[in-house]
């Protein structure tokens, strides 16, 4: 059988550790075999990254830009013990971090359902969406490693000279200091996306946040939120039969865990990075989202939600055997080929990724799946697969129908 064609290439990032290795595997077992792939390709594995001093992370954002959706593999956030076993120049800021400042877009996160494996949470009967703010917070953070006493204050310097001052802290002794922000443009985008991702699918948005403790940088988050919605979507909400409301994030959680689901969940970039991995576990597994990231102006970004599986990787490196969950990782490559066809109108690619969606949960609905799944099941009898071989039953599965 002949190979899809494909007109526009996507762009291809590639990462680290398992899911690396996976990811390598899924092209060679999944795709390459049915699909005449196309991609710009762009590694942001730690030791490229470090290579090209990050500017290859850039480059793939703006590559990113240029041809509107990418798919992009888990990459490694270094911390103090990365730059020791990596040898590096320093200690570069998230790439997914430097991708969503970029591209100023949503994150979307949602789980991936599937028979057989059941909610911890009882009540959770729909799938909730996790739409996490792309730009700034602790992502784009400057942090000061303070060596003694003295006085930290936070200067804001306009463009006539004026400056505005606030006191942070009388130093004692040694300590921390970390600076973040956050633009109301950026703001906005968030809230524009997160209204008509609602509106799209049909869903209640819930916005929270903590403005009781930030009364001014949260609090402008609500109210760019409130004022945009009373201005260009209540009405549209109300003909809609949806609802948006605000509330604590304490109160999010809580009233989650009480909800049954099919709601979109809006939270800032570092609570939606949290929040989406506990609704991602609460469902089955952490293997078991999706993310896109989308901008203002219509770019596509997929990626699986969870990091690169650190500890499999160690023991792959040890030629021990894995059983490493790679569907989150399908799905990125799914959801950027499907994505591709659409803006192309190439109906037989898009065709191609919902059947190997299919194929990828018949698998599992048939009892074979990966250890963390095997674990959780309400299925009998399972055939627990290794890495690879879960990946090779996909192919099978995908071959029948």
């Amino acid at each position: 059988m002949a190979k899809i064609q494909m007109t526009t290439p996507l762009v291809e990032m590639d990462g680290d550790e398992m899911t690396r290795i996976l990811w390598q595997m899924i092209k060679d077992e999944l795709i390459c075999p049915y699909v005449d792939l196309k991609t710009e390709y762009y590694d942001l594995g730690l030791e490229h990254r470090n290579e090209t001093d990050d500017k290859v992370t850039m480059d793939s954002a703006l590559a990113t830009q240029k041809y509107g959706v990418a798919v992009k593999c888990a990459t490694i956030t270094p911390n103090a013990a990365r730059m020791t076993e990596y040898n590096l120049k320093e200690m570069w800021k998230s790439p997914n971090g430097t991708i969503r400042a970029t591209l100023d877009g949503t994150v979307f996160r949602a789980p991936i359902i599937v028979k057989g494996i059941e909610p911890c949470v009882r009540n959770w009967e729909k799938p909730i969406t996790l739409a996490r703010h792309a730009y700034g917070d602790v992502y784009k953070n400057t942090e000061i490693k303070v060596p003694g006493a003295g006085k930290a204050e936070l200067v804001f310097t306009a463009e006539d000279g004026t400056e505005i001052r606030e006191l942070i802290h009388n130093f004692k002794d040694g300590g921390i200091l970390q600076g973040i922000h956050n633009t109301d443009a950026s703001i906005a985008s968030f809230a524009k996306a997160c209204f008509n991702y609602a509106l799209d699918t049909k869903q209640d948005l819930w916005f929270a946040t903590k403005d009781t403790i930030s009364k001014k940088y949260d609090h402008n988050f609500k109210d760019i939120f409130q004022e945009i919605y009373d201005a260009e979507y209540k009405e549209k909400f109300e003909a809609a039969g949806i609802e948006y409301f605000y509330t604590l994030i304490d109160d999010a959680v809580a009233r989650v865990m009480k909800a049954k689901g099919g709601f979109i969940w809006a939270c800032k970039n570092y609570d939606g990075d949290v929040m989406s991995d506990m609704v991602s576990s609460a469902f089955g597994s952490l293997a078991m989202m999706t993310s896109v990231l989308v901008s203002p102006s219509g770019v596509y970004e997929y990626e699986a939600a969870h990091g690169t599986v650190q500890r499999h990787y160690y023991k792959h490196l040890e030629g021990e055997e894995t059983s490493t969950n790679s569907v989150a990782t399908i799905f990125a490559w799914t959801g950027a080929l499907r994505k591709r066809g659409e803006l192309d109108g190439n109906k037989e690619l898009m065709e191609f990724a919902n059947k190997l969606e299919k194929a990828t949960l018949q698998t599992i609905e048939s009892g074979r799946m990966t250890k963390d799944l095997a674990l959780i099941t309400s299925l009998k009898d399972v055939i627990v697969c290794n890495s690879q071989d879960f990946i090779k039953e996909i192919r099978k599965t995908y071959e029948t129908l």
